[in-house]
């Protein structure tokens, strides 16, 4: 026991340590906060204080650690219960869910069966039993057929969600709720009592196991889904209804009850019934804001209003930050809390979590105030397509949801058409980016120096053509079913270049990013200009002076070209894949064509095979030493975005990277990363009792078991000269564009031609054709080959499908 408990706080302790630069302790190259940031002695509340909510009582709703912080560690764990102290704001209640024992012990698990989070089954394989639970048989390993001491000295927890890191797993014994109560001065507990029927008919007692317990703890809250049980507990002589309060959980709306025999559901209308036996309501999440089968939120429905008028306190029970919740929250779970204890009509007086740090993140520092505050954070809020979660990337819409998010730099990555217009778009191939799969087939090829798969590049199609395609939204964790807003997967529309550089002009305030790769290719090949096309666009659309402009390329000869030719504008190298050492050589070549470098999140925090973070590279140390920025790029909402260090949090990692003396970050989600520079728990320097606190890379995997470890990834080479360095440019090629030029009228590659429409348009109407008649399903023509026979003159369409 003196092990786990230390092992616990062990880990947590190093692990929420402020996380600053080593070495010699000079200050950082540039201040990372401003001037006047958020509150300080003699400033005022802090984060969250002082706010009138509209919870019951007017007060802070309260965050309730259930099982610990079971998003990481095994639920009921100390090291959980340690993280969620840590980690939550002041007050935090540790849940637990009473089991009880052979000896009528109590122990805190997340089930009734063994077998579903501990590893009960292989230590004792002959235990198997089967029982009735609530009216069902039930086969498995439950806690009434092993005493106290077997559990506690044979048996070790097990992560119950097998989605989560399981690299905890066998490292923790259970723990009883004194212990539990116990590992912190003024302890704060919750005991949920699940099945007190079912020990009630083995001749098991949780009231009388509370009340011989009482010498040692007292929870503050005791919560069931049977009526029967917190009546005899309130009326019990030993139960002190002024310490303890009693609330009534709701089950599933269809379960039924099994003192009154009435469905959860219906009992939401005899709230005036409940409020003789209990002072609130625990109730899933769906019972509040109901989601609809779309993914959808509906409308709130009126049940923390009524709950209130009849004096219950409501709270929200199933907040999981790796768990899908509604589109409506763009995978941040801190929008998702805000739903229920920011909005204008109610707030719910506690929720229940699995992931306290976000929850308390949420509450502390993130709830509205009637005006938009400073940045506290210096660091740049770079747009990645837009605010490409919520709307297809390049489009209007994600430009414009960008800007209103708070972005402070939108950006557009140039491609040409095939006609010379330059547009928004992230990269040259059309397919996965548009709809073009069907109706550009025919302009399929392979070009090995752009990418080594086929495509439909950009430069092979006319401007009208694209119009004519549709966005699509980029689902990049789709294989494990995360989704982007479907009901805007073909919103919006792409700009060109000056109708971008015409919506940030009327946005002042918010600079531009222009990113250009394959300019080379495209000069040489395509006779494209793409950097006179830039030039032209950015000089046309005349700017005000006051706006940022960031030219990023990945090829220093165009970087080079904008240095001549515009030195006011900040020059950025791109490294698109990681990088994990710049020895200063490498820093000076870079300066010459640079003001800052865009590096992938692996080159600043490295990832092990197993989803942890190994530790800090020295890329944003030498970077500064050369005085060169850095821009880290990756940053979404989606929790397979991040490392497993980072609690599924996305301010949690972005405090983590901040701590590295990042100069910007580039994200998929502006809205997030813009309130997370405004919240004022960013300030390190704050005395309010909570502030974001950064995870120092490495700490974590150190303290996991070296057997259940992958071995470690070959390391990555540092920055050579030749690898930044590229070869001037090639002039343009007239000739070729010449070429391109006959080659469409002529028909070759269809641009724009009457025959390559003719051609297109078989497809769609044959394409159409199966679909009504019904022949195909759109999901298996999804995965068919359309192959096109042109001898002789002739076109004719065959369709293989698998």
């Amino acid at each position: 026991m003196i092990r786990e408990f230390l092992f616990g706080f062990l880990l947590i302790h190093s692990s929420l340590a402020k996380h600053g630069h080593s070495g010699d302790n000079k200050p950082p190259r540039r201040a990372r906060l401003q001037a006047n940031p958020g509150p300080g002695p003699g400033m005022g509340p802090g984060p969250g204080q002082g706010k009138k909510w509209l919870t019951l009582n007017s007060g802070e709703p309260l965050v309730i650690a259930q099982g610990g912080f079971p998003g990481l560690f095994p639920d009921s764990s100390g090291a959980g219960y340690a993280a969620a102290m840590a980690m939550g704001v002041p007050g935090t209640l540790k849940y637990c869910n009473l089991q009880l024992t052979k000896d009528n012990l109590g122990i805190c698990l997340a089930d009734l069966k063994l077998d579903n989070c501990t590893d009960a089954a292989t230590k004792f394989p002959k235990q198997q039993r089967r029982y009735n639970v609530n009216g069902r048989d039930v086969d498995g390993w439950f806690p009434l057929d092993f005493t106290i001491d077997e559990i506690m000295k044979e048996i070790s927890l097990l992560q119950n969600i097998y989605s989560r890191a399981s690299v905890f797993d066998f490292v923790y014994p259970p723990l009883q709720p004194d212990s539990v109560f116990g590992l912190e001065p003024k302890g704060k507990l919750w005991l949920n009592v699940q099945n007190d029927a079912f020990w009630n008919s083995h001749q098991l007692s949780a009231i009388r196991y509370i009340d011989e317990s009482k010498e040692f703890f007292v929870a503050d809250y005791i919560s069931s889904p049977e009526i029967g049980f917190l009546k005899a507990l309130g009326t019990s002589k030993t139960m002190d209804t002024t310490k303890t309060k009693l609330v009534f959980r709701f089950l599933t709306p269809d379960e039924v009850e099994p003192t009154y025999k009435e469905t959860y559901g219906a009992l939401t209308k005899k709230l005036t019934m409940i409020k003789t036996f209990a002072s609130g309501i625990l109730v899933p999440k769906n019972y509040i804001w109901p989601v609809g089968k779309d993914g959808y939120l509906q409308p709130a429905t009126t049940l923390v209003a009524d709950a209130h008028k009849e004096g219950l306190a409501v709270y929200a029970l199933g907040f999981a930050s790796d768990i899908f919740a509604s589109y409506n929250y763009s995978y941040d779970p801190a929008i998702e809390y805000l739903h229920f204890v920011d909005n204008s009509q109610f707030a719910v007086d506690g929720v229940v979590t699995e992931f306290p740090g976000s929850a308390s993140n949420a509450i502390a520092c993130l709830t509205q105030s009637p005006n938009p505050s400073p940045k506290v954070a210096n660091a740049l809020v770079i747009s990645h397509n837009g605010a490409s979660i919520d709307y297809p990337g390049c489009t209007d819409l994600a430009y414009n949801k960008a800007i209103s998010d708070g972005a402070d730099i939108i950006d557009c990555n140039v491609q040409m058409t095939k006609d010379g217009v330059a547009f928004c778009l992230d990269s040259t191939d059309l397919l996965g980016k548009t709809n073009a799969a069907m109706a550009f087939m025919d302009r399929s090829t392979t070009i090995p120096g752009i990418q080594p798969k086929s495509g439909v590049f950009t430069f092979d199609v006319t401007w009208t053509e694209i119009k004519s395609v549709k966005p699509l939204i980029q689902n990049p964790f789709q294989s494990a079913g995360l989704l982007r807003n479907p009901k805007a997967k073909n919103a919006g529309k792409f700009l060109t270049l000056p109708e971008f550089l015409e919506l940030a002009k009327k946005n002042s305030s918010t600079g531009i990013l222009i990113g250009m790769q394959h300019a080379a290719y495209l000069a040489s090949k395509k006779g494209l200009d793409m950097i006179g096309s830039v030039n032209k666009a950015l000089k046309n659309a005349k700017l005000d002076l006051k706006q940022q402009v960031l030219i990023q390329s990945d090829d220093t000869s165009v970087l080079a070209k904008f240095k001549a030719s515009s030195p006011t504008y900040t020059r950025v190298l791109l490294f698109s894949k990681p990088i994990s050492h710049a020895p200063k050589p490498v820093t000076d070549d870079i300066k010459k064509y640079a003001d800052a470098v865009n590096v992938v999140k692996k080159s600043i925090v490295q990832e092990s095979k197993i989803y942890f973070s190994t530790g800090s590279t020295k890329i944003v140390e030498e970077m500064h030493a050369a005085n060169i920025s850095v821009y880290v790029s990756g940053f979404s909402t989606e929790t397979l975005s991040m490392m497993l260090d980072f609690y599924s949090d996305p301010y949690t990692e972005l405090i983590s990277f901040m701590a590295e003396g990042i100069d910007g970050v580039i994200t998929d989600n502006p809205k997030t990363a813009s309130a997370f520079m405004r919240s004022p728990c960013v300030d390190p320097k704050s005395t309010a009792p909570f502030v974001f606190n950064p995870i120092k890379p490495g700490d974590y995997i150190a303290q996991v078991e070296p057997a259940v470890l992958p071995p470690a990834a070959a390391p990555i080479p540092p920055l050579q000269v030749t690898d930044v360095v590229d070869p001037p440019l090639p002039p343009v090629n007239a000739a070729a564009r010449k070429e391109e030029s006959d080659s469409g009228k002529s028909g070759g590659d269809g641009g724009g031609s009457s025959k390559s429409g003719q051609r297109r348009l078989v497809v769609d109407v044959v394409t159409m054709s199966l679909l009504l008649i019904g022949l195909i399903s759109p999901k298996r023509f999804a995965f068919s080959i359309v192959r096109f026979n042109n001898s002789s003159g002739t076109q004719s369409l065959s369709v293989i499908t698998h």
